[in-house]
């Protein structure tokens, strides 16, 4: 076997030992705890210490001979998924100002083309073609971009190695050339100026990537030259800037996990100081849109699922004369909204399921949109404009692909504008879906969504692979997704477990699955994969689990506490030594992430985290067959995590099933960028369950 870290060479593909990361105790201590750490020096936040790039290079190689044997299988899974997109497709054009807006991808490209024409069919014009601005870089990005206000500069930020550190730059849209200004070191806000001779955007903190100073750039001037307009002090807090639909304010926002702070700024008048929406308190989170002379807030404030309110734009900073519109429901909770001249649309989690409601305000009516399928999502399009009776929507379920529909606020006609194309041999009608509850250990009912191909589901003789995630309140929605088809299509079926941790059973459902209750998404996790098999909707012995980020949490948890329930497990950028990065506030983002997880200077949580860590508490066990991934520039899970957690468990784990690592060299959490490109890791993640079910086809 190879160690690395000494003059031993490298594995070859005809020498398939696992690769030994060196030992180097590394000692932590806190409340009078000590734990030693063997593999810490495999942090390296310069990434460029050939000891620690030579480890990462040789679990590549050690993964790519275990797989060689799957490569055809990969091949045929990368050409099936990739097969399966339209080579030529538009988004429905919106419209704003004089023009729609619309993106294409075209033949062989691997990145969209965003582009507009006169409204009523005008000549198209380019704005951007991210293919032309990928060339030379392995992974490229636009993260954001907006129009000026006169429509004739268009402003887009940048990022090429995602570390999710953005490059902004300014387009004039007359000529078609870039102005000189760059801006640096910042995040994806952009808010135009009314006049757009300035432009308003955040700036990170180069060591712990927090957006948090708000800046004013005059165009044509030098970013050293641009003027502080607001600094965040907390790093619990993230700031955003953007503007408002109806184009009169720009928005400073300041959010942390549980509370908010909002500011505003006249879009016309420049040198007025931010006005305080209303100040930050501990619990309570708001957002705003403004529509005429009002602000309309969704609020937590003695409304543990949010309410809607509004206020005049004349008594800001006062929080005692918001007027309440939609009070209180114990039972749904506000999850987004958008306003409009005469109606107010209401996004709502109601028994696991978003619902959508259209308020007419002036006869005070209430309406809901219908939707056909037992487990599905549904959410607000882009809808830039305050004057219309026109809503658009996005929905899509485990067998509908995604569609965007145009809804009539006042006649409830609802026309179909565009349904993704699934190309080859995909029929809706040789899919079902189901929703399932199933009971957890405390008595919780639990929701599940599941999709397979109806003539190949065999009950209690069927593959299963199980997915989840379980935090920060994001509900995993059951939508569609054409890659999933290679594993539908060769009998497996496939299950969502909406653990506590998400809102879909409203906003306890996440404080539920957090802190000191984050046990629950755990065990939800756990109890539901056994209902799931004692339904028939699985085979005992071919059970997979999958999760990503927190949910690859998840998965290094089930490996540990529950390893003979799986026979693999697939753990993507996990976030897997909680300890040891929550208590290292150098570490991007940690700051932001106690009230998620708890602040381990405080020994009740230190205490808490450490009994459920995947790294501390990998044991001497066998461990089902496992493959973890990583991003070299990940700034959300540093790479280094799922590493020294591989590293760990090759030494303890007492099974001689596979154990897997391979990391990006070259991307971030979110993976390539490229259209195609990110395709290559989904068939190496499929060919891998594939070959341990033992299906080769």
């Amino acid at each position: 076997m190879a160690i690395i870290g000494c003059s031993r060479p490298e594995p070859t593909m005809s020498d398939i030992h696992p690769p030994i990361a060196e030992k180097k105790p590394y000692k932590l201590s806190e409340h009078g705890h000590e734990r030693v750490d063997n593999y810490y020096w495999l942090r390296d936040d310069s990434r460029t210490n050939p000891e620690v790039l030579d480890y990462l290079k040789a679990e590549n190689t050690y993964a790519q001979a275990q797989l060689k044997h799957t490569e055809a299988l990969q091949g045929r899974l990368f050409d099936e998924i990739a097969g399966r997109l339209v080579a030529e497709d538009q988004t429905v054009p919106v419209p704003l100002g004089k023009f729609e807006y619309f993106r294409e991808y075209r033949q062989g490209g691997e990145y969209p083309i965003y582009l507009r024409r006169s409204i009523g069919y005008g000549k198209e014009e380019v704005l951007l073609d991210v293919n032309e601005l990928a060339k030379g870089h392995e992974y490229f990005s636009v993260g954001n971009w907006a129009v000026s206000h006169d429509e004739s500069k268009l402003a887009f930020a940048t990022d090429n190695l995602s570390r999710r550190i953005y490059e902004m730059h300014i387009k004039d849209l007359e000529t078609g050339a870039l102005i000189p200004d760059k801006l640096e070191g910042v995040s994806t806000s952009i808010a135009w100026s009314a006049s757009g001779t300035h432009l308003f955007y955040v700036r990170k903190d180069p060591t712990t990537l927090l957006p948090y100073q708000v800046f004013r750039h005059e165009i044509g001037k030098s970013q050293s030259e641009d003027t502080l307009i607001y600094e965040e002090k907390d790093q619990s807090f993230y700031t955003s800037v953007y503007l408002t639909r109806s184009k009169d304010f720009i928005v400073i926002s300041s959010q942390g996990n549980d509370s908010s702070e909002l500011r505003v700024l006249d879009a016309k008048q420049l040198e007025t100081s931010p006005i305080l929406i209303a100040k930050r308190e501990p619990g309570h989170e708001y957002r705003v849109r403004h529509a005429g002379e009002h602000f309309f807030v969704i609020s937590n404030w003695q409304a543990s699922n949010f309410r809607l309110l509004k206020i005049h734009q004349d008594n800001l900073g006062d929080k005692s004369k918001w007027a309440e519109v939609v009070a209180h429901d114990k039972d749904r909770l506000i999850t987004d909204f958008e306003v409009f001249q005469n109606h107010l649309v209401l996004v709502e989690q109601f028994a696991g399921l978003p619902r959508m409601r259209v308020l007419d305000l002036a006869a005070g009516l209430s309406s809901e949109i219908q939707f056909p399928d037992e487990a599905y999502a549904t959410w607000l399009h882009s809808n830039p404009v305050l004057e219309t009776q026109e809503l658009r929507y996005g929905y899509s379920s485990l067998t509908n692909p995604d569609s965007v529909y145009s809804f009539d606020m006042v006649s409830g006609e609802q026309v179909l504008l565009k349904q993704d194309e699934v190309m080859g041999e995909f029929d809706i009608e040789h899919y079902e879906s189901k929703r399932i509850q199933i009971t957890a250990r405390d008595g919780s009912q639990v929701p599940v969504s599941i999709v397979y191909r109806k003539s190949l589901f065999k009950k209690g003789q069927s593959p299963l692979y199980v997915q989840g995630y379980g935090a920060y309140g994001y509900s995993s929605e059951p939508i569609f997704s054409s890659k999933r088809l290679s594993l539908l299509d060769r009998g497996v079926i496939v299950a969502t477990i909406h653990t506590r941790g998400g809102e879909e059973l409203g906003r306890h459902w996440y404080e539920d699955g957090k802190l000191l209750n984050k046990r629950n998404t755990f065990w939800d996790f756990i109890d539901g994969t056994k209902a799931l098999v004692d339904a028939g909707y699985g085979d005992p012995d071919k059970v997979i689990a999958m999760g990503g980020s927190a949910g690859g949490l998840l998965m290094g948890v089930i490996a540990n506490e529950a390893p003979d329930l799986y026979l693999g497990i697939v753990a993507h950028v996990p976030f897997v030594d909680a300890v040891t990065t929550m208590l290292d506030q150098s570490i991007p983002l940690t700051t932001g992430e106690f009230l998620e997880w708890g602040n381990p200077t405080l020994k009740k949580y230190y205490d808490y985290i450490l009994s459920y860590s995947p790294y501390d508490q990998v044991r001497h066990q066998d461990y089902p067959h496992m493959l973890v991934t990583a991003g070299l520039y990940d700034s959300q899970v540093q790479y280094f995590e799922p590493a020294k957690w591989v590293a760990k468990l090759r030494e303890y784990k007492t099974d001689d099933r596979l154990l897997l690592l391979h990391t990006d060299m070259t991307t971030g959490h979110g993976g390539a960028s490229g259209r195609y490109e990110q395709f290559k890791a989904d068939s190496l993640e499929y060919s891998f369950v594939l070959d341990i079910l033992d299906i080769d086809q």
